[in-house]
C-alpha cells in the first residue's frame, strides 16, 4: 500500500493586520506561513523579513524573499509558490536566483561597456586585450606597440565585436587574405599568429573549446626571405659615404650619418644614446642592457654592450658634445631637444640622397660592415658577431660572456674606421680575401706593401727562431709599431690588416711545412686578428 504525504498547511498568516498588530518586544522569533514560508521578525534593522525554508538535493536551505512591508503577504505567498515551482522541477531556487542576478549585473555592465565605446565582454578584442595585458610586462614597449597596433588595424575591425565563440577559421583566414592582398605577406602570418595566440588563451580561461587558427598557417602564402638592404660593393658604399659626407643637415643629423656605418649598433641603440654612457677619453660607450635587442630578463638582468670608439668617432663626438653636451640626449630631436631624433632620420637622409630602401636603410649599415670586415679585413665572424651584439656560441654551445674581445673588437673598429676613410677617398685599401678553401696563388709581382717589407730569400727558418705568437693583445688601438730596416716606422692597423692578406701565402707555407702549428685547447684558446698581424709581421721581419 503506497502512503500518500499528506500536504503541508499553507496560509496560516490571515491578514496583514495580523503582521502590522505586532509590536516590538514581542517574544515570537517568527510567524510561520506554513510549507516553507515564514516571517523573521524584527530581522532587517528592525523590520520583518521574508524567507524561504526547502530542501534541494537532499541539503536544506533557506532564501530571502523581501522585508515587510515592502513585499506584503500576497507577494511573500506568489515569491514562495515560484521557489516550490524550481524545487519540483529539481532546480534550485537559491542558484537560479544568483545566475538571474549575474545576467542582470553583465547586461549592465556591458550597456557601460558600449557607453564608453568599448566591446563587447566575450567579444574577439576584449579577450585579445586580456590577453595582452598579461602577457605585455614580457615583452618591450616598441613590440607590444607593434603588435596592438596590427591588431587594431588588421584584425578588431574585421572580428572585433564578434562573440569569440563564433570566430570561425574562414573568418580568421578572410582577414589574412585582406592583409595578403596589400602585399605584406609577413603581416599576414604575424597577424595570425597573433590571433592563435589569443584562441590558445581563450581555450585556456574556459571560453571556447578549440583554436580556430590552429591549421591556417600552412594556407597562407608564404613570405620570401628578406634582409635589410645593405650595399656590399666597396666602390658603392664610398660613394654613399662621400654622399653623407657633402649631405646639408643639421650637425645632428651628420655626426649620426657618421657613426651609423662605423660603429655597428641598430638604429634604436644609436640614436637613444645618452651623454653618461659615453666615456670619451676611455674611447667607449657602454650601451646599457635595457636597451639593447634581448629577451625582458636580459634587458633587466643582462650585461650593457661594450662599443670601443675609435679616434674617428671620439673625434666626432667630441665635435657634437659642443652643441649637445649639456643635455641628456645625444642625438636630440630637432623640435623637442629632450627626446631623441626620430626614428626615420637616417632613412630619410639616406633616400634624400638618392639611395633606394631596396639599396640601402640604417640597419643595413651592420650588413655592409659585417661583410665587409670579414671578406675584406679578415676579421674572424666570432669578433664581428661580438660587436653585433649577437648571441656568440663556442664549440660546445656555450655562450660567451658579451664582455669578451673588447681589445680585439677595438682593434677590428679602428681599423674599420680607417678602411670608412680609404672608402671615402675612393681607394679599397683592402683587396678581398682568398676564400679558405681555395688555392692561394703566388702573386705574379710584388705588391706596394711587399716593395716595402723586405722578402726573406731562400729556405724558410726552423720555428724556433720564430718568436711565439702573442697570448694578448699588446698592440695600439691605432698604430702598429714596427721597428727594423726597410720596413716603415709605423704600420696603421688598416695597412696591418693588407700586410696579412698580402703575406697569406707566406703565413700558409709555414703551416704546410709543419713549422707553425696552432692547437686549440678546448675552446679557450682564441688568437686575435691583432695578434696574428702582429705575428705575422714578426715572424717575417725575423726571418
Amino acid at each position: 500500500m503506497i502512503r500518500k504525504s499528506t500536504p503541508m498547511a499553507r496560509d496560516l498568516i490571515p491578514f496583514d493586520a495580523t503582521i502590522k498588530a505586532i509590536r516590538p518586544g514581542d517574544t515570537r522569533r517568527r510567524l510561520s506561513d506554513g510549507d516553507g514560508l515564514f516571517l523573521l521578525l524584527f530581522a532587517d534593522g528592525g523590520s520583518h523579513g521574508w524567507r524561504f525554508d526547502y530542501t534541494h538535493q537532499g541539503r536544506r536551505k533557506l532564501i530571502s524573499l523581501g522585508t515587510y512591508p515592502d513585499t506584503s503577504l500576497a507577494l511573500a505567498r506568489r515569491k514562495a509558490e515560484a521557489a516550490r515551482a524550481l524545487v519540483a522541477e529539481g532546480r534550485d531556487p537559491s542558484a537560479e536566483r544568483k545566475a538571474e542576478r549575474k545576467k542582470h549585473l553583465e547586461a549592465k555592465t556591458e550597456e557601460m561597456r558600449r557607453d564608453a565605446g568599448l566591446p563587447p565582454s566575450d567579444s574577439f578584442e576584449a579577450v585579445a586585450r586580456e590577453w595582452f595585458a598579461v602577457r605585455r610586462s614580457g615583452w618591450s614597449k616598441s613590440y607590444a606597440d607593434k603588435m596592438m597596433a596590427r591588431f587594431e588595424s588588421d584584425v578588431f575591425p574585421w572580428l572585433g565585436k564578434t562573440p569569440i565563440t563564433e570566430v570561425t577559421g574562414p573568418m580568421l583566414l578572410a582577414v589574412c587574405r585582406r592583409i595578403e592582398d596589400r602585399g605584406v605577406i609577413e603581416t599576414a602570418h604575424r597577424a595570425l599568429q597573433d590571433s592563435s595566440q589569443v584562441f590558445a588563451y581563450a581555450m585556456a580561461t574556459d571560453k571556447i573549446d578549440r583554436n580556430p587558427a590552429a591549421k591556417l598557417k600552412t594556407v597562407l602564402r608564404q613570405p620570401e626571405p628578406k634582409n635589410f638592404a645593405a650595399i656590399t660593393d666597396p666602390a658603392r658604399f664610398g660613394q654613399l659615404l662621400r654622399a653623407c659626407d657633402r649631405y646639408a643637415a643639421t650637425p645632428v643629423v651628420r655626426a649620426a650619418l657618421k657613426l651609423a656605418p662605423m660603429l655597428l649598433l641598430r638604429p634604436g641603440e644609436l640614436r637613444f644614446a645618452e651623454w653618461p654612457e659615453i666615456d670619451l677619453d676611455a674611447a667607449l660607450w657602454t650601451v646599457p642592457a635595457a636597451r639593447m635587442k634581448r629577451e625582458v630578463r636580459e634587458k633587466l638582468l643582462g650585461a650593457p654592450h661594450l662599443v670601443p670608439l675609435p679616434r674617428q668617432a671620439v673625434a666626432a663626438l667630441r665635435e657634437l658634445h659642443e652643441l649637445t653636451g649639456h643635455a641628456k640626449m645625444v642625438f636630440r630631436g630637432e623640435r623637442h631637444h629632450d627626446r631623441a631624433m626620430s626614428e626615420n632620420t637616417i632613412n630619410a637622409a639616406l633616400r634624400a640622397m638618392g639611395f633606394s630602401q631596396d639599396e640601402v636603410t640604417g640597419h643595413g649599415f651592420r650588413a655592409t660592415a659585417r661583410t665587409m670586415l670579414h671578406e675584406r679585413l679578415g676579421f674572424s665572424p666570432e669578433i664581428i658577431e661580438a660587436q653585433l651584439a649577437h648571441s656568440v656560441r663556442d664549440s660546445l654551445g656555450r655562450a660567451y660572456n658579451r664582455t669578451e674581445f673588447t681589445e680585439q673588437r677595438r682593434a677590428m673598429l679602428q681599423a674599420w674606421a680607417d678602411y670608412l676613410d680609404q672608402l671615402r677617398l675612393g681607394e679599397d685599401a683592402a683587396p678581398m680575401r682568398a676564400s679558405p678553401n681555395s688555392p692561394l696563388p703566388v702573386p705574379a709581382k710584388q705588391s706596394e706593401l711587399e716593395r716595402t717589407v723586405p722578402v726573406p730569400q731562400g729556405p724558410v727558418p726552423p720555428l724556433a727562431k720564430a718568436p711565439t705568437p702573442p697570448t694578448s693583445t699588446g698592440l695600439s688601438t691605432s698604430m702598429i709599431a714596427v721597428s727594423s730596416p726597410g720596413m716603415k716606422e709605423d704600420l696603421s692597423t688598416i695597412e696591418a690588416a693588407k700586410f696579412l692578406n698580402a703575406s697569406h701565402l707566406f703565413v700558409a707555407q709555414e703551416i704546410d711545412a709543419g713549422r707553425l702549428k696552432f692547437r686549440q685547447v678546448g675552446v679557450d684558446l682564441r688568437i686575435a686578428l691583432s695578434d696574428l698581424v702582429a705575428y705575422a709581421v714578426q715572424t717575417r721581419v725575423g726571418s
